[in-house]
């Protein structure tokens, strides 16, 4: 197996950071998954039994002067790794000025991704800054848990309202109560609710808009499109995803599969993240 690539483009370096730690802010551990075209980062949680999962896909021609790769074969020719994002993430912001990032599949004292950088100085002579980042290289018996998440049949799907209001609506409610309940419907209307013993608050969010899934749309065409799916979640995970996001989307959109899943998706040009929440009783 081999891996390595350079990044020369200063802003492809710093939204490649920015990704990083946006799924520094969603998981303690990942698998990178290293293809000829793409980077991929994946959490197989199993939302079935109440686990978060996430799949950010990442085109490498979009962030990489030079990628080059061997996998395990020619028949199976990816890396898959288990990384720590922090680690990687922490090494790639003190190289944000670097005027050349390299990373590269290493053996040290274990399997590392090893990133070096040549960092500006007063001087005329640059400054080599090297970060060895440990990773474990996962066997291919184990590649069956991380293919890419189909299309989820769900029963509506809805256009988010700008992640910072709704960031702060849910930081407030997380104040009064663990859980809260996400509710949309083919109108574009979604409300954000929680309710206790004490309390019931609801937040509504109109004209959102619904998307078009075209001819294989998993949304019921004969819904009502007054009624709504709704999903019970652990605020504190919906909460982490809107905290920790810094890839700027185009588009944002939730689905939603009645009292079973939310289903959030962030879309940039070169950049794709969707995240599971499982329901909670």
């Amino acid at each position: 197996m081999k891996f390595r690539g350079k990044i020369v483009d200063v802003a492809c370096l710093n939204h490649f950071s920015r990704v990083v730690t946006t799924i520094s802010k969603l998981t303690k551990s990942c698998v990178l998954r290293l293809t000829p075209d793409n980077l991929f980062f994946v959490m197989s949680g199993k939302v079935a039994n109440g686990g978060v999962s996430m799949w950010c896909e990442l085109a490498q021609a979009n962030f990489f002067d030079e990628y080059q790769m061997e996998g395990v074969s020619s028949e199976y020719n990816e890396i898959c790794l288990e990384v720590t994002p922090e680690n990687l993430s922490r090494a790639l912001r003190t190289l944000q000025n670097a005027k050349v990032l390299k990373v590269k599949l290493t053996k040290k004292h274990c399997p590392c991704l090893t990133i070096a950088a040549e960092l500006p100085t007063m001087s005329s002579a640059s400054k080599v800054v090297t970060h060895n980042v440990p990773v474990d290289v996962i066997p291919r018996r184990l590649w069956h848990e991380l293919k890419e998440p189909s299309v989820l049949d769900f029963d509506v799907s809805i256009y988010l309202p700008p992640l910072k209001t709704m960031k702060n609506i849910v930081d407030r409610m997380k104040n009064l109560s663990n859980f809260l309940v996400i509710e949309a419907n083919l109108n574009g209307d979604m409300n954000l609710k929680i309710e206790t013993d004490l309390v019931s608050v609801s937040t509504h969010f109109r004209d959102l808009g619904n998307p078009p899934w075209g001819d294989g749309a998993s949304q019921d065409g004969s819904r009502d499109p007054e009624s709504m799916a709704e999903a019970r979640v652990d605020i504190r995970r919906l909460q982490q995803f809107l905290m920790g996001q810094q890839v700027n989307p185009s588009k944002a959109m939730c689905n939603i599969v009645d009292q079973k899943v939310v289903h959030l998706i962030l879309l940039h040009e070169d950049v794709s993240l969707q995240y599971f929440i499982p329901a909670v009783a």
